[in-house]
């Protein structure tokens, strides 16, 4: 007994040993945790931010940069938020500010981002997503639109292809239907994935009824009014039931479809297309994890449909939780430029943006330009093409329709929804899980519910 009491008092001062160095190692410094520290399954990435963790320790030595993993969920953010467990920075999506900043759970960071002069060089479509009375809630990160994803492989086996190549793309929702049925008939693969497990079910579907007509929610005299059941919307949701019961042209079963299995589908050769937006984890996914080499991908324009033709935009934002102070909140900005996401052109900014190039291309993941910024800086967006530029590795003819298409005035929406984003999504995939398990399904019945569901949830908001 003697004997372990001994040990229990030497583990005991051991721990406290270890603690007490941790805590005299940072005591003095600003400590900022970094929510968007690479997955552990991303060894790469990972050494990669290790090196700049440590060359940021070398310029800011009273700076301490801590990973600490955070991916935003609805379900975890607000009890992590007033229990104070959010890092100093964390990234979100470009539907979630909006309610965050209503329920006073994003710090205003405007007189930090003012000091160092970013504030003017927001891009519009970010600014519209941060800014709130004059007050600016976040750092933007990336921005996408929604394309159509190809598998060319498959394409090339459907013979769906020119003299030179190049994809015979459908340019309407009907071609796209016609399309799927034919690559299913010759190659005997899902023309299309689409998506009906999740949320990202309803976010795929906005964007596809956007080009019958619809639009999900109008505001109103300064109260938000549900449009789900309209015939705009009937037409959409009847559409892609058909795709499952008259084209044949989808997945094996769209209700077991994510944003991940998505990428594993059109990457593995399950699917010929799938709708998303190019670059980013995904297309990390689509190379790198699924095989399908960088030159068998192509991204073209959504199609239109009697409605017009829309891309959904969306992306991400760097935020700080209400806790952080205003010097955690400046060192997390210096270390923005460290990585290279930051709106300036610096050495450091310059090689942080040709690592992360060469990090995916030695990877053998597609590097190609990107014609979207989330900033209104000429320099710094032609020092970013320029880094990318030296390690492109795909022929961007296979993207440049796309590319051309985002950029047209007009061309680009904001997520629908109003204040309930996610809400919306969830509502519109019940319709869609309803009407992709059952061929008998009423379009209208199942539009009226999400109507009533959606408008009740607004209510409480009005």
């Amino acid at each position: 007994m003697k004997n372990i009491g001994v040990f229990f008092i030497v583990l005991l001062c051991a721990v406290s040993m270890v603690f007490t160095g941790c805590e005299d190692k940072n005591k003095g410094k600003t400590v900022v945790k970094i929510g968007n520290y690479p997955l552990d399954t991303d060894a790469d990435s990972r050494k990669m931010w290790d090196k700049w963790i440590d060359q940021h320790h070398e310029k800011y030595p009273d700076v301490r940069i801590i990973p600490s993993r955070y991916d935003y969920s609805v379900d975890t953010f607000v009890p992590m938020a007033q229990g104070g467990g959010l890092p100093t920075l964390f990234v979100t999506y470009f539907t979630e500010p909006d309610k965050l900043i209503r329920s006073g759970l994003l710090r205003d960071i405007t007189k930090e981002i003012e000091a160092i002069g970013w504030d003017e060089k927001i891009s519009g479509f970010s600014r519209d997503l941060l800014v709130r009375d004059g007050k600016i809630y976040g750092v933007p990160s990336e921005a996408y639109a929604l394309g159509l994803h190809l598998n060319m492989d498959l394409f090339r086996r459907a013979g769906l292809v020119d003299s030179e190549g190049f994809p015979l793309y459908p340019k309407t929702w009907e071609e796209l239907a016609i399309t799927a049925r034919t690559i299913r008939e010759r190659t005997g693969r899902a023309g299309l994935c689409l998506l009906a497990k999740d949320n990202a079910g309803g976010w795929h579907f906005t964007n596809i009824a956007w080009g019958f007509g619809a639009e999900f929610a109008v505001e109103r005299d300064g109260k938000w009014i549900a449009q789900v059941n309209t015939p705009e919307v009937a037409t959409a949701l009847q559409y892609v039931k058909d795709l499952k019961w008259v084209y044949n042209a989808l997945t094996p079963d769209p209700t077991n479809e994510d944003w991940g299995t998505g990428f594993a589908a059109l990457g593995s050769g399950m699917a010929a297309m799938y709708i998303a937006g190019p670059g980013g984890s995904g297309t990390i996914l689509i190379n790198e994890q699924y095989g399908l080499p960088p030159g068998d991908l192509a991204v073209v324009p959504l199609p239109a449909g009697p409605g017009g033709q829309y891309s959904l935009g969306g992306g991400t934002i760097f935020a700080f939780p209400t806790y952080a102070t205003s010097a955690e909140v400046t060192a997390a900005l210096q270390f923005l430029e460290t990585i290279g996401k930051a709106p300036v052109v610096t050495p450091d900014t310059v090689a942080a943006m040709n690592t992360s190039a060469h990090n995916l291309y030695n990877r053998g993941v597609a590097v190609l330009l990107d014609g979207i910024s989330v900033w209104d800086d000429p320099e710094y967006n032609k020092a970013r093409d320029d880094a990318i530029a030296e390690y492109l590795n795909v022929d961007m003819r296979f993207f440049n329709d796309y590319y051309q298409t985002v950029t047209k005035p007009g061309n680009i929406r904001n997520e629908d929804g109003g204040p309930l984003t996610q809400d919306l999504y969830a509502e519109l995939t019940k319709a869609l899980q309803a009407v992709l398990t059952d061929r008998n399904a009423n379009v209208q019945a199942l539009l009226d519910i999400a109507q009533r569901n959606f408008q009740s949830m607004l209510d409480r908001l009005n």
